[in-house]
């Protein structure tokens, strides 16, 4: 029976692995025209542009990530327990929306640039103010967003082991410093390592910044090969090396965590936090306070005040669609990648071989695929397949047109594809805290896989099971670069909503889709900040 399992396994992997296979292929496809020309003209631009993006993004998620993670987990001022849930929120807002809000603030036009020359009468060329529309400016907008990944992991690491171990080289007279960077710090590299990865992969993935921003990288060059030139071909040229370079990340991010592992220390209760008053706690709640504010509440404020100020011209009826439209796929999507999750984590549960493991690292895969390279490896395929099907039904006197192609279908394929290692590093999880001996006793019974599942791991792994299918579901209502390849003519979801209207510098307009992501976003990420505090109280009684 166990064999079935390994099956279902192989056949979603092989399902959702197409995409990567058609990608890939094209590394060893002949070279056209437009490739060429691209390789010889902009090719260095876009390398050296997605490798300085990433990197500056990957340590600016780093510096903020750890310090705030340590002082949250380490130390106790006035609003930690606040500051402790709060600093995941900009994790809710869309890293495109906040660069809409901080160009229509920092632009020459803005606000802050028009009340410096009101207060000092400089005119035009006579200052020098550091321009938004700008690599460093997108990494500092993506750096803002993306550092919660960074944070969560790193936070419940200083809470649980690294804590444990700096009081000890305290205790054998170890300065705080030597004892952070020589202690607590390096046990918490590996999942420290894994965030930064996170977060390194998202801003390879982006579109919506780098494009607003006018920052060549593999992303933008990818959407301007596909629909300026028309050259399929080339698209998947460097889709494939857009892939390329976040496998990179990926097998960077298992060798950081390779041999990286460290006794546990025994403790009752957990290690004291050291208590902060004065200019310290000042310095504390500042320090918290900072990414909190320009990562989340600036935008959000800014936001609102656009959307009372002027809004959506459409808000109504049409707005609804929209909102449904962007609902009805991020649900759709959270349905089916949360049962292929419970799939595939239950089939590599009770096959623990190398045929079934090597079967899941293949379905796990489309994580490290940027929405652009899912949707450029969907959507190939899928219209090689339609034009197959339409072809042979038109020998046969039936004209059916595209079935797959420009599809409601198509676009939750993709995000399943690219979502599904969220649903499924849930998911697994959960079933992991399952004692294998409940399974033991179950098949002792008679009972067979199927009921055991549903028996006895469903009812145990339910929170589990939720939180996939919110951060499944968060992350669809995001998902920018495969919407806009994928979606059907006429559909709109609230992120091509924001887009089109920012990309007409119509920010105002655009405030009431954006605000309304980042609210229901909001949701999620509470909840699993509360279920997770919640977990952390259970254990430490």
């Amino acid at each position: 029976m166990n064999r079935w399992w390994t099956v279902v396994a192989w056949a979603i992997a092989t399902l959702v692995g197409i995409p990567v296979i058609v990608v890939v292929a094209a590394l060893v496809t002949p070279e056209s025209a437009s490739w060429s020309h691209l390789r010889d003209t902009v090719l260095v631009d876009y390398v050296v542009n997605t490798v300085a993006l990433t990197v500056a993004v990957g340590v600016l998620a780093a510096l903020i990530g750890i310090a705030a993670a340590w002082t949250v987990a380490t130390r106790e001022f006035p609003g930690r327990r606040l500051f402790s849930w709060a600093l995941v929120l900009p994790l809710a807002a869309p890293a495109y929306v906040v660069a809409y809000v901080y160009t229509d603030l920092l632009e020459f036009a803005g606000p802050m640039q028009s009340a410096l020359r009101a207060a000092t009468g400089w005119e035009a060329g006579e200052y020098w103010f550091p321009p938004i529309r700008s690599l460093p400016g997108a990494a500092l907008v993506l750096g803002l967003v993306l550092y919660p990944y960074v944070y969560l992991l790193a936070r419940t690491a200083f809470e649980s082991q690294a804590a444990s171990l700096f009081e000890a080289a305290r205790v054998l007279g170890a300065s705080p410093r030597r004892a952070f960077g020589a202690v607590a710090l390096p046990a918490a590299r590996p999942v420290i390592a894994g965030g930064i990865a996170l977060a390194m992969m998202e801003a390879v993935a982006d579109y919506g910044v780098v494009d607003y921003f006018g920052v060549s990288t593999f992303t933008t060059g990818i959407f301007r090969t596909w629909f300026a030139l028309g050259d399929r071909a080339a698209a998947l040229e460097l889709a494939a090396w857009l892939f390329v370079l976040a496998l990179v990340l990926v097998l960077a991010e298992h060798a950081g965590r390779r041999g990286q592992f460290s006794n546990p220390v025994a403790r009752d209760v957990a290690a004291p936090r050291l208590v902060l008053r004065g200019a310290r706690a000042v310095l504390a709640m500042v320090g918290c306070s900072i990414p909190l504010l320009l990562g989340f509440i600036v935008p959000v404020v800014v936001l609102a005040s656009h959307a009372v100020a002027v809004g959506d011209p459409l808000l109504g009826r049409q707005f609804g669609g929209f909102v449904s439209n962007s609902v009805v796929v991020a649900g759709a999507t959270a349905a089916v990648a949360t049962v292929l999750a419970i799939c595939l984590a239950y089939s590599g549960r009770l096959s623990g071989g190398r045929s079934t493991g090597l079967a899941l690292r293949a379905a796990t895969l489309g994580y490290a695929l940027p929405g652009t390279v899912v949707a450029v490896g969907v959507l190939v395929p899928l219209a090689f397949l339609d034009k197959s099907i339409a072809r042979f039904l038109a020998g046969h006197g039936i004209d059916v047109g595209l079935l797959l192609t420009g599809t409601v279908a198509a676009l939750v394929f993709a995000y399943v594809v690219r979502f599904l290692t969220v649903a499924y590093n849930a998911c697994d999880g959960g079933m992991e805290k399952v004692h294998r001996n409940l399974d033991a006793a179950a098949r002792t019974l008679g009972a067979q896989p199927r009921r055991v599942l549903a028996a006895i791991h469903f009812p145990l792994t339910r929170a589990a099971v939720a939180s996939a299918a919110l951060l499944v579901f968060i992350d669809v209502m995001k998902e920018l670069p495969a919407t806009l390849i994928l979606r059907p003519f006429n559909f709109e979801t609230l992120a091509t909503r924001v887009y089109r209207l920012a990309s007409d510098e119509r920010l105002a307009e655009a405030s009431t889709a954006a605000l309304t992501i980042v609210l229901v976003g909001v949701v999620p990420v509470v909840l699993l900040n509360l279920a997770a505090a919640r977990r952390r109280k259970d254990e430490n009684t």
